[in-house]
């Protein structure tokens, strides 16, 4: 077997466990990532939680219409000694027997058994006041998850965009080192047959190794940006498993976006919009303290002595319950002296509401702004991009002459490198050009709130 065919097996192995390696990478469209960073990333879920915690004040805030229960059972063994005997803080206070005409400190027991039913089924306004501030406690925690929602995956696309851009640009600089290299065993010929000088040479090492620097920064900032998307969709694969599914954008313009729609769809907007419903029912809810109060109430309750009526001591009769009772009634009570207070409260929240309002309007107003710049800088955008096209081909011909004349002994090594210069400048341009563009359109989207304005253009 001659040493070509050993080298052609070697060369075929490797393209072979290239391709591999290459079919195993995960593609990853831009349309998956916004999927990705709502249902893999843990921050999301944490505040997904955070919304669903919040849901349980509206159900506790119901809850209060049910009535509350309480029964409780106890035994003692205290002196017959007055009416109380022995007190105990607690549901019931164990009475130990009948009134004594001295101190008797003999020890006898004492038992009891109780419960007490306590119901609002009327609270005047109050009960729905809290559930309504408790409703929007949970609007505002769920516009809190959606704005936290829309800002990573704004940051996933806007890294997304960022890794298709050094993409290109890795591809823009293993050309510039083919083009180097090209030079390089062009002047080594030039040079041993003694067209060129030997300096030409030398210079074309160090161009070339330039160039496969700069490439090998480009792969490291390339790296890191997938590293980044990676954490922010949550994936667990390592950078280099990734497969950037979406380049070609960097070689189309978007369509035209639409910035008529008002900033009602912004999850910022809809955040201090919900906020400023909060205040509004938190207002609603102290307006309401100044009201009636009315309970309901019924109860049970049962006791046993070790002391009888005429004083004589039965312990037996202390641990069975001999005397029972029952009652209900109706209680109503009205918080006079707290006027003041609330009138206090209803002034703190009403300048809190006067506040909402107007951070709202400022809100407004900033992504109105902010939705014009976005659509200036677009158009723009798509204008230097086009002359970013034209510049990009005349820096082609223009070297491919240069090529040519250096060739031909026409140019020196300087004039060939600055055309090759001026190429790879004008083609990382252009790269830079379209991704500038869909930037832009990615800022329109972010203005309207709305992130299928970016993602319905892709192709």
């Amino acid at each position: 077997m001659n040493a070509s065919y050993k080298r052609m097996i070697i060369l075929s192995s490797a393209v072979l466990f290239s391709l591999s390696a290459y079919g195993q990478r995960k593609p990853l469209h831009i349309k998956d990532i916004l999927t990705l960073v709502q249902s893999s990333q843990p921050q999301m879920k944490a505040y997904e939680e955070q919304a669903k915690s919040s849901q349980y004040n509206v159900r506790l805030a119901k809850n209060t219409l049910l009535p509350d229960v309480n029964i409780g059972y106890q035994a003692g063994y205290a002196t017959y000694n007055n009416i109380t005997g022995m007190s105990y803080p607690g549901l019931i206070l164990p009475i130990s027997g009948p009134p004594s005409a001295g101190n008797i400190y003999d020890p006898v027991p004492g038992t009891a058994a109780g419960a007490m039913v306590k119901w609002n089924p009327l609270t005047f306004g109050q009960r729905s006041a809290a559930i309504e501030k408790a409703t929007a406690q949970y609007k505002l925690a769920n516009s809190t998850y959606n704005d936290a929602l829309f800002r990573q995956q704004y940051a996933a696309l806007s890294v997304y965009l960022n890794a298709v851009y050094l993409q290109k640009l890795m591809q823009t600089y293993q050309s510039n080192i083919d083009r180097t290299d090209a030079g390089l065993q062009q002047s080594l010929v030039f040079t041993r047959e003694g067209l060129r000088p030997g300096i030409d040479t030398t210079q074309f090492q160090s161009a070339l190794a330039q160039a496969k620097t700069d490439l090998l920064i480009v792969q490291r900032q390339y790296y890191a940006q997938l590293a980044e998307l990676t954490r922010i969709t949550g994936l667990p694969d390592l950078p280099d498993q990734v497969l950037l599914a979406d380049t070609t954008l960097l070689n189309q313009l978007p369509q035209m976006a639409d910035t008529i729609a008002g900033p009602a769809a912004n999850p910022v907007y809809q955040y201090y919009q919900v906020k400023k419903e909060v205040t509004q029912t938190s207002l609603k809810e102290v307006t309401r303290i100044w009201r009636p109060k009315l309970d309901l109430w019924a109860n049970a309750y049962a006791r046993g002595s070790g002391v009888n009526a005429n004083g004589a001591i039965d312990k037996a009769d202390g641990w069975s319950l001999s005397r029972k009772n029952y009652g209900a009634g109706v209680q109503i009570s009205f918080p006079i002296l707290q006027f003041s207070e609330v009138q206090l409260k209803k002034k703190q929240y009403s300048a809190m509401l006067k506040a909402d309002e107007a951070q709202l309007d400022q809100v407004t107003l900033n992504l109105q702004k902010q939705k014009e710049t976005a659509r200036y800088n677009y158009d723009q955008n798509i204008l230097i991009t086009k002359q970013a096209v034209v510049q990009s081909q005349a820096a082609r011909f223009a070297f491919e002459g240069l090529k040519l004349s250096y060739a031909s002994g026409l140019v020196d090594f300087t004039r060939l490198i600055q055309g090759q210069y001026d190429l790879l400048k004008a083609e990382t341009g252009e790269a830079g050009a379209f991704l500038q563009a869909w930037h832009s359109l990615l800022d329109i989207a972010v203005a309207n709130g709305q992130l299928a304005t970016f993602t319905d253009n892709l192709k």
